[in-house]
């Protein structure tokens, strides 16, 4: 078995993803991140737009319609689902690796 080339996933990425499968705007992302990580993942508003284009390009989310002007909103695309299942995944067998050595 192969592993997707897009995997690891960097743990901004990871949480971005998880965050989006409800339709969200940036600053909403950032603050649901830095709820989700305890305050462990800050993610910084250049990093957050960085990041969002990324995705965009990769059709890992999309942007759809808001009644705010102001704010774009994104979520998660079938393809972004399934990066992030891939993902969660190879997380849960390294859990299970590490259970069955004891840890």
């Amino acid at each position: 078995m192969t592993r997707n080339p897009n995997l690891p996933l960097t743990e901004t990425t990871f949480y971005i993803l998880l965050v989006l499968t409800n339709p969200a705007h940036g600053y909403a992302i950032i603050q649901e991140v830095d709820r989700l990580s305890n305050g462990l993942v800050k993610i910084a508003a250049g990093t957050m737009y960085g990041a969002i284009e990324n995705l965009l390009k990769l059709n890992w989310i999309e942007e759809i319609p808001s009644e705010d002007k102001r704010r774009r909103v994104y979520k998660i695309t079938p393809t972004g689902k399934e990066i992030l299942k891939l993902e969660t995944d190879r997380l849960k067998g390294l859990l299970k690796l590490t259970s069955d050595f004891g840890y």
